[in-house]
């Protein structure tokens, strides 16, 4: 697939926070894990393709179904019920059920509707939670890609939501509420 001069922009973006990513987390000695849905393995290979990442990559697992997410992330049925898998609740109970599973210090989750089907009116094409979990703290973000104003494809909101996991990683280890850069 070729990128556009915008694609190849993000990913640029990507590979520098990838590196910013295991860098800081190689200097505090800490291991991060991933549960991807709808970029369905994206984060996990982007950290990976940086060398010296083996010393801080710790889990990568795709869960796309329901049952996955409850069975092995532990989502619990009710939330998935109740808030659907595209959700800040099941973003959350993802961040949580990998962080515990792995045993890592830092884990991320992703889970939205990267189209070009699938979307409804309450939750559009281009919804996508983020979660991270971090020490005591967890931050969910609906990105609301939808909102961009420009014709997204499904490759265009994996490859955003990969590069706002990374940013949101970051600030989470830098303790800030913005990285610049």
């Amino acid at each position: 697939m070729e990128y556009d001069k915008s694609d190849k922009m993000i990913t640029d973006s990507i590979d520098s926070m990838a590196c910013k990513v295991v860098k800081c987390l190689m200097e505090h000695k800490e291991k991060i894990s991933f549960a991807e849905s709808c970029t369905g393995g994206m984060i996990s290979q982007s950290l990976t393709a940086v060398s010296g990442a083996s010393e801080v990559y710790e889990l990568g697992a795709c869960t796309y179904s329901n049952e996955m997410k409850n069975r092995l992330l532990g989502v619990k049925s009710e939330t998935l019920e109740k808030f659907g898998a595209v959700s800040e609740e099941t973003a959350v109970e993802m961040a949580l059920g990998i962080k515990a599973f792995s045993g890592s210090d830092i884990a991320v989750s992703v889970t939205g509707i990267a189209g070009p089907t699938g979307g409804t009116k309450e939750k559009p094409v281009g919804t996508v939670w983020v979660a991270v979990a971090y020490k005591e703290n967890v931050e969910a973000k609906n990105l609301m890609l939808y909102n961009r104003g420009e014709g997204l494809d499904r490759q265009k909101i994996r490859l955003l939501t990969t590069c706002e996991a990374f940013r949101m990683v970051l600030c989470a280890l830098y303790g800030q509420s913005r990285i610049e850069g």
